[in-house]
């Protein structure tokens, strides 16, 4: 059984989801803000906000890395999710990320990501990781270039287009 591997940064814990997330992560997935760039663009509803958190549980189970929660070192707040999406039949391992409204703005959507991606070369030995952006989102197109990631290519995920950034390990 794999357990979620907590990180740190200089202002964030990622750490596993518990129950005490689903309250915040379903108001992050309820605004319309927040999620018209993910998925299908649409909120979500509670029980579909519970599923995402048991999808995330579950696929550190299956692959022994996934999506962490994350928080607020000084606060404790929920700030959002930051981790490994990779269910099958996906075009690679997706670092993706996601924060509540109230943290846009203030670099830690890169320092999580950041985290999350050293942690992936380093512990899981990835060599390449995706990130799977849609093309308007400029926002998370800046945290992956600040991550060092390139455009590589384009794909169509959940009917809408995407443009595939890659993220290689330094050798």
């Amino acid at each position: 059984m794999h357990h979620v591997t907590p990180l740190e940064t200089d202002r964030l814990v990622l750490r596993g989801f518990t129950d005490a997330d689903l309250d915040p992560y379903c108001a992050m997935c309820a605004d319309p803000e927040v999620v018209r760039f993910l998925g299908d663009g649409k909120t979500l509803s509670r029980t579909d906000a519970w599923r995402h958190i048991a999808v995330f549980l579950g696929t550190w189970q299956l692959r022994g890395y996934g999506t962490w929660a994350v928080e607020e070192k000084v606060s404790g707040r929920f700030v959002g999710r930051v981790g490994y999406i990779h269910p099958e039949g996906w075009p690679g391992i997706e670092l993706a990320w996601a924060l509540s409204r109230p943290f846009w703005g203030r670099g830690l959507a890169s320092e999580a990501a950041r985290a999350c991606l050293d942690h992936g070369f380093r512990s899981n030995g990835f060599d390449h990781v995706i990130h799977l952006i849609h093309p308007q989102n400029q926002r998370s197109i800046a945290v992956a270039e600040k991550l060092g990631a390139k455009r590589e290519s384009s794909i169509e995920i959940f009917g809408k287009p995407a443009l595939i950034y890659g993220s290689r390990r330094n050798v």
